[in-house]
């Protein structure tokens, strides 16, 4: 199975243009997620847009030394990056400079002249990745952006799909990790509100304490957001706020699979059984990156 091109198939079968990789920690297999998605648009000859939020493709992580895995992009892709973060050779065709900043100066577009291992940077606002996302959708077919759950708001509302990455680095067990993936695929997947009912309208970030106001009133109408990234809710307050109330958005997203990392800095999951606790729990299709299979 060629998992990058399943999960690829999900997204151009919702319609999406863009697709944002997310996940519920650090160092799980969200890279190796975006670079399977990026391959796999190649393969079908596809224009491809690439960028990240954040910094990715480094060789080492910049807060612990690590290894990280590295992006390879292929001749012809486009990407967004910081101007800084462009190696000196090979050559790369510069399409646009952009007046954003990131965190390792201007951003820029260039595109790849030469087959070789690229670093992304990209802008750390939502409305920066918009644009970014926009300036790629204009001169590509698809665009795979290796993405960051706070910032994912600059798709709400336009054919963009989500895949969510859940690994071992991110939870003590199996357990944790399956839970955490399905509180983050619910919190994100809230659907549109309708417009012929009535609601209640919730500027800024939906809390607990928000929710706990709205439940005590027996609150009936629907919650409406301006997308689910609002939503700062966890555990048993977010279980709670979703049974006793209708929350809704505006700008809803669009989740369509997850993918798992069974093997982690300090721990390691038997795959199979993560993989399909994750894929019972979420309620999506759910794929190991790295031994190439889905849960059944």
């Amino acid at each position: 199975m060629h998992v990058g091109r399943e999960i690829l198939d999900l997204a151009r079968a919702a319609g999406a243009k863009t697709t944002f990789v997310v996940g519920i920690g650090k160092n799980v297999g969200k890279t190796v997620t975006m670079r399977a998605i990026y391959e796999a648009a190649c393969d079908r000859e596809l224009c491809v847009g690439v960028a990240s939020i954040g910094r990715d493709g480094e060789a080492v992580d910049a807060g612990d030394a690590a290894p990280k895995p590295r992006i390879f992009l292929r001749r012809g892709t486009l990407f967004a990056t910081a101007r800084e973060a462009l190696p000196r050779s090979p050559a790369v065709e510069l399409v646009a400079l952009s007046s954003l900043r990131t965190a390792a100066g201007a951003l820029l577009y260039a595109r790849v002249a030469q087959g070789a291992y690229y670093e992304l940077v990209g802008p750390p606002t939502a409305s920066g990745v918009r644009e970014v996302v926009d300036e790629l959708n204009a001169r590509c077919e698809t665009t795979v952006v290796d993405g960051a759950i706070d910032r994912v708001a600059a798709v709400a509302g336009i054919p963009g799909a989500i895949v969510v990455a859940a690994g071992a680095s991110a939870a003590g067990t199996v357990r944790e990790a399956a839970d955490a993936v399905a509180g983050l695929v619910r919190r994100l997947s809230v659907a549109q509100y309708d417009g012929r009912e009535d609601a209640v309208y919730i500027d800024g970030a939906f809390t607990a304490t928000r929710a706990a106001r709205l439940i005590a009133a027996r609150e009936s109408r629907q919650i409406v957001l301006r997308d689910p990234t609002q939503i700062a809710l966890s555990g048993k307050a977010a279980s709670n706020a979703f049974v006793r109330l209708r929350i809704r958005c505006l700008r809803p997203l669009n989740v369509v699979a997850v993918t798992v990392a069974s093997i982690g800095r300090e721990r390691s999951f038997e795959p199979r059984a993560f993989a399909q606790a994750v894929a019972e729990a979420a309620g999506l299709p759910t794929f190991d990156v790295y031994a190439g299979e889905r849960a059944a």
